[in-house]
């Protein structure tokens, strides 16, 4: 699974531009056996049938997202810098000064702003505003922008090597959520236990947009959604505020700010990590939402629930996470998966 990651990460995919990353995946999984269809709706879900060794009698899907979060060109400036708007929720603090990358024609730029020296005390006591944000091609003119053939609406992603970290930790762009595709890929190659949908959506970002097309396509009476969440557990924050723990295992939520998951299914999440042994937490702040939001309430209700992976430094150029928490997160989806069927 971390080979999978690792490769998923070093890909581009900002939402509403997932084709490498899709591309990706259908390449992997037209190589491994029992699948039963495989295919893209209008959107650009990937959506995969597999068969297991027993017969469903329910239809369960699992789900994680393709996209990441990046920014997109707004306007070429008469300097050949360009105005940038954010695609999903980032910060502006984490952005100024980053390295990116335009994948439509293999470039590489900066993201700059007003120099703090040029900044009034007002501006300088206020957060960097997303509008304020431009990128740098290295470019003196905007003739010489349009010449390489940039033009507003082109993706502009985080350029960030993989890192392996001490304390059995990685930090890299886009492991939300590639890590939720990665452990999907390895449920795919194997065997597993009942006929399953599998879900790769598009644009959760900017709305979960894709799996609230995704879901009403398939029909679900249950869903798995596998995600990272945010940890914020430094010593500079105390009690509750870090939310969730690093090296504390998967995140079973019981509530975010888009869905209250379903109680049975959350109870059922923390007695079979207990049974294989494994650490199991919670999120100690009802904040954030995932896709879980569009499915749960697609057609007539989903009984849903998500498993996260606790994550440092969400939609930064270097989210970081521990592989011993996507280890446990697995095999607790694993079992979950099986428990969906069962019930």
């Amino acid at each position: 699974m971390l080979n999978y990651l690792k490769e998923l990460c070093a890909l581009n995919g900002i939402s509403g531009d997932e084709a490498q990353v899709r591309n990706y995946l259908e390449e992997k999984i037209n190589q491994f056996p029992d699948i039963l269809e495989c295919r893209t709706d209008a959107l650009g879900n990937l959506l995969v049938h597999k068969r297991g060794r027993n017969q469903a009698k329910h239809t369960v899907l699992i789900g994680a997202h393709m996209d990441e979060v990046g920014f997109i060109i707004t306007e070429i400036q008469s300097d050949g810098t360009c105005m940038l708007d954010t695609v999903g929720g980032i910060d502006p603090d984490v952005a100024i000064g980053r390295a990116v990358f335009l994948p439509k024609v293999q470039k590489f730029g900066v993201i700059g702003c007003k120099p703090v020296h040029q900044l009034s005390d007002k501006e300088r006591e206020e957060k960097p505003a997303k509008k304020n944000l431009i990128l740098d091609l290295g470019t003196s003119s905007r003739e010489e922008t349009l010449a390489l053939q940039i033009f507003p609406g082109d993706s502009v992603c985080y350029h960030s090597e993989w890192t392996e970290l001490g304390g059995n930790r990685v930090a890299s762009k886009a492991i939300d959520d590639r890590f939720g595709c990665a452990a999907m890929l390895k449920l795919l190659e194997g065997e597993i236990a009942y006929d399953t949908w599998f879900g790769f959506f598009v644009q959760e970002e900017i709305g979960t947009r894709g799996s609230r097309t995704a879901s009403y396509a398939i029909h679900p009476d249950f869903a798995l959604i596998l995600e990272t969440t945010t940890a914020a557990d430094l010593d500079s924050v105390h009690d509750g505020n870090a939310v969730c723990h690093l090296g504390k295992g998967a995140v079973a939520l019981f509530m975010d700010r888009a869905t209250i998951y379903d109680k049975e299914l959350y109870q059922i999440a923390f007695a079979e990590a207990q049974k294989l042994n494994i650490p199991c937490q919670t999120k100690s702040r009802i904040a954030g939402g995932n896709d879980a939001g569009a499915v749960h309430v697609s057609r007539d209700g989903v009984r849903t629930l998500a498993v996260s992976i606790p994550c440092r430094y969400l939609h930064s150029p270097y989210c970081t996470a521990q592989i011993s928490d996507m280890t446990q997160s697995y095999q607790l989806a694993e079992k979950m998966l099986e428990r969906m069927h069962e019930l």
